[in-house]
């Protein structure tokens, strides 16, 4: 049994790709702070209950969407669908994007992700010491 069949490391894990997806659609609402009538976008809240429910994700893929261009990340192709966030103002642009209240939200999804990551490791560390190899 691999370590990432354990329960608790799939979820984890789970929550890690979250907050990666998360990190792509906030960075998104920061690069289209000028661009009119934008509105913010945020991801749906991590669920634990339907995360264990989940038996894989979708893989993460690009797609043309002119012979052009390419989209280089997607967070619904991740698997985690996003909300319209109307954020607290509406910018004189004319869009839903707050600069401020995006740049708290990168903070704090860092931080979250810092912290899963943490548990993730030190978690690992505790089995390997209970098998003799650390």
């Amino acid at each position: 049994m691999g370590i990432l069949q354990l329960s608790m490391f799939s979820l984890l894990a789970d929550k890690m790709r979250w907050h990666q997806a998360r990190q792509g659609v906030l960075a998104e609402n920061v690069a289209n702070a000028e661009t009119p009538g934008f509105q913010a976008r945020e991801l749906k809240p991590f669920d634990l209950e339907v995360q264990k429910s989940r038996a894989s994700l979708t893989p993460l893929t690009t797609a043309a969407t002119e012979p052009g261009h390419f989209s280089v990340y997607n967070a619904s192709s991740a698997g985690y669908p996003t909300t319209t966030d109307f954020g607290y103002e509406i910018t004189p642009e004319g869009n839903g994007v707050t600069l401020e209240e995006q740049m708290t939200k990168v903070a704090e999804n860092q931080l979250d992700y810092q912290t899963v990551t943490a548990l993730y490791t030190r978690s690992v560390g505790i089995i390997k010491t209970a098998l003799g190899r650390a």
